[in-house]
């Protein structure tokens, strides 16, 4: 799959059609972003560390907004799966990129993958290489939902007293791009608190997710407390798609419901 996603990075920047191409490659052992500009760049392109696409991931998102916001005349290109390309359809409708200067090259995310992810759609709506696998439904929320309501409480409770304030979670997060963040608010979060004050923390930044979170998981990896974030943004996720119909990405030009409040209310 590699070789397909490198002849059509190719043919982009041979064209002209992209400034440059948003992607992983490895150095010295470490598999991070790098902006290729020429051909000869490619050859230390990766999509993950070499066992199977997706082991190595990073928010490519997150840096593609800061390029959006340098360069906005130009168009860049990006390696997307499909929790990526709902961040792009998603950050396209509050207006954090221009969907006409992205040029997305998509590859499907493994089955293992795919499983252990619990992802409804492993893969973009066009790739280059690589097969569609099936879908995988939410197991680790149906797990929680079984428990009663005190279990629950519990259960949570005892998951974020793990916390130690690193905000790995919003750092990471390709769907975080306010310039105020509401978790350095002193009115919701004591600042200087650590651990900070349980369920307030988290359940913070779970309400401003709804709506937002593309169940692409790297907020659970980044957790060094391993608290299953993930599982938490998932019932969100459900709960915002059975009241409103809506899950980030799944549409193109589709806006969030709260997205439509907001702007709303504010009027």
């Amino acid at each position: 799959m590699i070789d397909e996603v490198k002849k059509r990075v190719k043919e982009l920047l041979d064209s002209g059609e992209i400034k440059g191409f948003l992607g992983l490659r490895d150095m010295h052992g470490h598999v991070g972003p790098h902006l290729f500009h020429e051909e000869s760049d490619l050859e230390t392109m990766v999509l993950g560390d070499g066992k199977r696409p997706g082991d190595s991931r990073y928010p490519l998102n997150k840096q593609l907004i800061h390029l959006a916001r340098c360069y906005p005349d130009d168009t860049m290109g990006v390696l997307v799966r499909g929790c990526d390309e709902r961040g792009l359809k998603t950050l396209a409708t509050w207006n954090q990129i221009n969907s006409g200067k992205v040029i997305s090259v998509g590859i499907p995310c493994p089955q293992e993958l795919a499983r252990a992810c619990e992802c409804l759609r492993p893969y973009p709506d066009d790739f280059v290489g690589g097969e569609k696998v099936e879908g995988c439904a939410h197991g680790s929320v149906r797990q929680v939902d079984d428990m009663d309501l005190a279990a629950r409480f519990d259960h949570w409770m005892k998951e974020f007293e793990k916390c130690i304030k690193c905000y790995g979670c919003r750092d990471i997060c390709p769907m975080c791009f306010c310039k105020e963040c509401s978790l350095e608010s002193n009115e919701l979060i004591r600042t200087g608190e650590i651990p900070p004050e349980m369920p307030v923390f988290h359940l913070t930044r779970a309400v401003h997710m709804a709506g937002r979170c593309i169940d692409c998981g790297l907020c659970n990896e980044a957790c060094p407390a391993d608290i299953p974030l993930r599982t938490l943004y998932k019932k969100v996720a459900d709960i915002i798609d059975e009241e409103f119909h809506y899950r980030p990405g799944y549409v193109a030009d589709q806006k969030s419901p709260l997205n439509i409040l907001s702007h709303t209310g504010a009027e």
